[in-house]
């Protein structure tokens, strides 16, 4: 039987729109589940979207496709965001939103590989996705495989030294097929990075590990689907590209905000989100934003 992956959607504002209802599903959902984490989802959404609808190779009635990309979230807790665009590209229905984080749910709290086609591990503990993917990468590259292995990682998991262990192997063995997108949004639980473990200068950092960097604006779409396109074109290293996010994006309250790193909104203040993303969907609907 031959699979063909999900056609690619190229169109700017259809992406802008897809990001803006990722972003109310997000809502959504932490209002209904009544925990969670609010901001990082919120400021990852435009990438979650690009690699859904634009970047990956994948199909979602064949999740486990032989020929797919890898996408490994290594900072379970955003997941959120990973469920709205999975849902949204049509590996479950929209309405299972409203399930995230409740007893007996596919949606859980932190992604469960078991629970849910389509999720590629399981992630909680901070620090070991990237090890996770360069372990699969390396795999591809021994059986001469074309698949290629993305990662989301946090800033918060750089203080992890398992990162750094991880780094150095996909650095030394070259793991081309490797595209790392780091949740650079400066912010983690008990503050701010840079004033918790400062990281910076972080590109620096990686390309003294042999990793090709790229920095880009992760609220820019076409920016970061030509990074993702530059990275296919490196092939004598991994690719690290420096995500920079708002994190909260499209919620006023919640932008720039840590407290809101590991907490949802009431009801009372989903609507207000909700009110605030759908004039934003107004305005790119206007060719405005």
């Amino acid at each position: 039987m031959t699979i063909s992956p999900l056609p690619k959607t190229t169109d700017l504002k259809k992406l802008k729109l897809l990001a803006n209802q990722v972003r109310q599903d997000i809502i959504t959902s932490l209002v209904a589940a009544g925990s969670g984490h609010s901001a990082g989802p919120l400021g990852m959404a435009d990438v979650f979207t690009a690699l859904y609808f634009n970047i990956l190779k994948h199909n979602p009635r064949y999740p486990d496709w032989e020929e797919r990309d890898i996408l490994i979230l290594s900072n379970g807790h955003i997941c959120p965001v990973r469920y709205a665009a999975m849902a949204n590209a049509g590996y479950f229905p929209r309405s299972e939103l409203k399930t995230l984080r409740k007893f007996g749910t596919r949606l859980q709290g932190h992604p469960h590989r078991n629970s849910l086609p389509g999720l590629e591990s399981t992630s909680g503990p901070l620090g070991s996705g990237l090890s996770q993917a360069a372990g699969r990468a390396y795999a591809f590259l021994m059986d001469k495989k074309p698949n290629r292995v993305y990662c989301i990682i946090s800033d918060g998991e750089q203080d992890a030294g398992q990162t750094w262990e991880a780094a150095l192997f996909a650095g030394k063995n070259k793991l081309r097929n490797v595209t790392a997108i780091l949740d650079r949004n400066n912010i983690q639980i008990d503050g701010h990075t840079e004033d918790i473990m400062p990281l910076e200068p972080l590109a620096d950092k990686y390309r003294a590990f042999n990793w090709h960097v790229i920095e880009v604006d992760a609220h820019n779409l076409q920016h970061f689907i030509d990074a993702c396109s530059e990275a296919k074109t490196i092939y004598e290293k991994p690719t690290m590209i420096i995500a920079h996010n708002v994190p909260g994006k499209g919620v006023s309250f919640m932008e720039n905000d840590f407290e809101w790193h590991g907490k949802p909104p009431t009801r009372e203040q989903g609507e207000v989100a909700l009110r605030e993303l759908k004039v934003w969907k107004e305005r790119i609907l206007k060719g405005i934003d």
